[in-house]
């Protein structure tokens, strides 16, 4: 029985093997990095650069809103830098789903590109929707009312729509056209949409500066009462309406409230790394296509909602539509037609972003047979995954014809979430690995088939890669050698898992009983401190172990901190979800893991053609593959 349990988690935590051939990929390599930095920035610079500046400058940060956005773009910064690194070394289609196949094993990967699938899902049903509705109001809502008087769907638990959204089902069909029609075509109108987008974004930061008044950001008491005597309003606190005056009315909480919300502006980068099959250069477009487009946004981001603040009090702005409200408010009414405009560029480049990935997550899946193989056939004239592009357009184009996505719309941020962390977990482990695991200019080890064994080979001491040594607790924080070995890499592996255990606690505990630590209550405090303290002594062992010297075009920097405190950012904000999405998140997972075990985990290509079991990584030349474990008794006879 125990052999049996011993064998089904080896099963479960069962580890990619990759195949580096560049020139064998399936996928047409047409992307320059120009196309990644494009295809990033219209995927994450979306319509809430039109909405969500007014929304948090309102009611949560007021002018301070910049400082938001320069916190959240530096914790979406931290996540990038992993992407960036795993984009470097694995030129491969599957995005964090097939970095956390080769890294933390099977079951975590289904898991990640499960959720992935259906953050694509709503996130592409959701923009759609919001496309739609942006078009019917620049036609004074005439569309919305037809549908309405002639197609109502007046259905009690609120899961469909007022109406069938008819428009947004004929636009993601229309992109998916253009998505099975080829990737340069695709890329062609993403960038011709999102250099519309930022010239729009430009008009108004310009505007904003010149129309600006520097005022606007030092807001006394006079300036809300006169704006409550102005506008008639009842009296009322306006320290809690209005916050308490100044460049930060609303105080640090505010900021940090503020920050949370605005991290959300910046998801989406992540769609760069399925392009790694299609980009030309991969191991360099990749890095500075997610690396870039972040920066780009966050200058978007930071200038217009500067803009927006000095045009007008922070407490006027309309949080529906704040940017056509602020040109009106400085006698700039026309200029609504140009942010329309800029609107709908954003949309549709979002779109683009949120559908691009989706079938490509969707293909890497099924290709390694954890869905249904048929959904991996590629067309041989466009070279893209036609049927996975079909599946997953239709299925989007459904949801956002008959349901009301407002519900669903946070089950997005737990699939993109939870592939951050464990983005960062993998950067993390595989930095203290032994060996290497990719490399296209030399063999860092072979190997090589001798009579029928498997037979490692390499230019250095074997012992000190295979983990001959024997484990001491002085290992911990005094390992035997500069290099890494087999023991260091396990070492990393346990203590990566265990602090990953700690923050999710913390983060559960700061999330629930935030105002009880701030007030000092001892059954909050102490737990703290303690998980505090655990933290950092598995911070220290980590920071102690000799880490991996292999030559990449780009690296994570200040390990272990940086993804350590990206998983921690990335999980605190996974806490703060409600619990009906938790809920939603069960049922979706239970459909997942019904398909992984009924059909995934036997049909699974590690399961019909493994090299070795997961003890030890192995490297071999780029016309080869790369397997983690050693060869036992079962590997050669299946040699």
């Amino acid at each position: 029985m125990a052999n049996k349990l011993s064998n089904f988690g080896k099963m479960l935590l069962r580890r990619r093997v990759l195949d580096f051939s560049a020139e064998e990929t399936q996928f047409s390599r047409c992307l320059s990095t120009l196309d990644l930095i494009a295809l990033g920035v219209g995927s994450t610079l979306g319509a809430g650069v039109y909405v969500l500046a007014g929304e948090v400058a309102r009611e949560k940060a007021g002018p301070a809103i910049v400082l938001c956005f320069l916190i959240a773009a530096l914790s979406s910064m931290l996540a990038g830098l992993c992407y960036a690194e795993f984009g470097a070394r694995v030129p491969k289609t599957g995005s964090a789903y097939l970095y956390s196949y080769v890294t933390v094993g099977e079951i975590w990967a289904f898991i990640t590109g499960w959720n992935l699938i259906l953050s694509y899902v709503i996130g592409t049903a959701s923009v759609a929707r919001a496309w739609s509705s942006t078009f019917d109001n620049l036609v004074e809502q005439k569309i919305s009312a037809f549908f309405k008087a002639f197609m109502a769907m007046e259905v009690p638990g609120g899961v469909l729509a007022e109406y069938p959204d008819l428009f947004a089902l004929i636009l993601v069909l229309l992109l998916t056209g253009l998505l099975a029609f080829g990737v340069s075509e695709s890329a062609l109108v993403n960038k011709i949409f999102t250099g519309i987008n930022l010239v729009v974004l430009g008009f108004i930061i310009i505007s904003g500066f010149v129309k600006g008044n520097t005022a606007n950001w030092n807001l006394t008491d006079a300036d809300y009462l006169d704006y409550i005597n102005r506008t008639n309003s009842s009296k009322i606190e306006h320290e809690t309406e209005f916050g308490g005056g100044g460049f930060a009315p609303f105080g640090l909480s505010g900021i940090l409230s503020g920050a949370a919300t605005c991290f959300y502006a910046f998801v989406g980068f992540d769609c760069i790394a399925t392009t790694s099959e299609e980009a030309k250069n991969p191991m360099r477009s990749i890095p500075v296509g997610i690396v870039a487009s972040l920066l780009i946004c966050f200058f978007a981001y930071f200038g217009v909602s500067a803009a927006l603040t000095l045009m007008m009090p922070y407490y006027e702005l309309n949080t529906q539509s704040p940017l056509p409200e602020a040109f009106s408010y400085v006698g700039w009414a026309p200029a609504r037609y140009i942010v329309a405009v800029g609107s709908l560029c954003a949309l549709s480049t979002s779109l683009l972003g949120s559908m691009f990935p989706m079938p490509r997550v969707i293909y890497a899946m099924a290709e390694d047979g954890l869905l249904f193989r048929g959904l991996s056939r590629m067309n041989a004239r466009t070279k893209t995954p036609l049927l996975a592009t079909v599946v997953s357009g239709i299925v989007a184009s459904l949801m956002a014809f008959l349901f009301d996505l407002a519900a669903l719309v946070d089950l997005m941020s737990i699939g993109t979430l939870l592939a951050y962390s464990l983005v960062a977990i993998c950067v993390l482990i595989l930095r203290y690995q032994p060996g290497i695991l990719n490399s296209s200019s030399q063999t860092e080890r072979l190997v090589q088939d001798v009579g029928g064994e498997k037979v490692a080979s390499n230019g250095e001491d074997s012992c000190d890669n295979f983990g001959m040594e024997t484990f001491t607790a002085k290992l911990l924080f005094r390992p035997s050698g500069k290099a890494p070995t087999k023991i260091s890499g396990n070492i990393v592996y346990v203590t990566t898992a265990i602090i990953s255990v700690f923050i999710i606690i913390l983060c559960v505990i700061l999330a629930n009983y935030l105002t009880e630590l701030l007030t000092g209550q001892v059954e909050i405090v102490v737990p703290c401190v303690i998980l505090t303290l655990l933290c950092g002594i598995c911070v220290v062992i980590i920071w102690r172990q000799p880490e991996s010297k292999e030559a990449l075009t780009f690296k994570v920097p200040l390990l272990p901190w940086l993804p350590l405190f990206s998983v921690f950012v990335n999980i605190y904000l996974m806490m703060q979800l409600d619990l009906s999405t938790w809920c939603r998140f069960t049922v979706w997972m239970i459909i997942g893991f019904a398909i992984y075990f009924f059909y995934g985990i036997k049909n699974s290509s590690e399961a019909t053609n493994r090299l070795p079991s997961c003890k030890y990584e192995l490297a071999l030349d780029n016309k080869h593959a790369i397997s983690k474990g050693t060869p036992d008794e079962s590997d050669v006879e299946s040699a």
